[in-house]
């Protein structure tokens, strides 16, 4: 299987890393963001700029990211570790959370403790009245695919997102079921999954790495 590092050369598949955000103090709270604004802090500035020496030495082509600050200060730093732009949209946002967004865990559990259960069990339900999986999971495929769309043999396009909204388009990726969600671990902050781009005939897109960073803990 290709080395992750080498990616950028010729004649290979396209790959495409799908790259979560940094740390934030929401993150670090526990508490659910969702399409809420919440800035790095200074633990997650840390970790993409670590992050972002790595993913530059794979030469991407593209870096495409959330509009959301705490995605897009993420792919700035690889912007500015590989002297590329960077492509904001904001199909590549979190999962709307509704009711949920700002609310730690514990007080989730306590006033919704059905539907969070239901969440954590992979269950395809709107948390907090928001957004279901699938329905996130649609919005960050269709712009995976657009923006991967024009990836020639051995490029490399890095996105940057979040982590439920990566998790779900990364189980629609892969032709995965929804029930799978529970069993692929998610992305933690400022790590990265990286996908193949598949032969004619075969799958469209193959696994190569899953939760992988520049650092032995997060």
């Amino acid at each position: 299987m290709s080395d992750p590092s080498g990616g950028g050369s010729a004649g290979g598949p396209a790959q495409v890393v799908l790259w979560r955000h940094g740390r934030t103090a929401w993150n670090a709270d526990g508490r659910w963001q969702g399409h809420t604004d919440v800035p790095l802090d200074e633990r997650g500035s840390e970790q993409v700029a670590a992050a972002a020496a790595v993913l530059a030495a794979r030469g991407p082509v593209r870096v495409v990211s959330s509009d959301l600050s705490r995605a897009s200060a993420t792919a700035g730093a690889l912007a500015l570790a590989a002297d590329l732009p960077v492509a904001l949209d904001p199909r590549l946002r979190e999962v709307y959370g509704g009711d949920w967004q700002g609310l730690r865990r514990a007080e989730i559990a306590a006033g919704w403790p059905e539907l969070h259960a239901a969440w954590l069990a992979g269950d395809d339900v709107p948390p907090g009245g928001g957004e279901r999986r699938t329905e996130a999971g649609a919005r960050v495929l269709a712009a995976v695919e657009e923006h991967a769309a024009p990836l020639g043999d051995g490029e490399v396009l890095v996105v940057v997102g979040h982590g439920g909204a990566l998790g779900a388009a990364l189980l629609q990726l892969l032709g995965l079921p929804r029930t799978a969600a529970p069993v692929l671990t998610g992305l933690r902050n400022a790590r990265w999954s990286t996908l193949l781009r598949g032969a004619p005939g075969a799958a469209p897109w193959r696994l190569l790495e899953h939760n992988a960073g520049a650092w032995s803990h997060a």
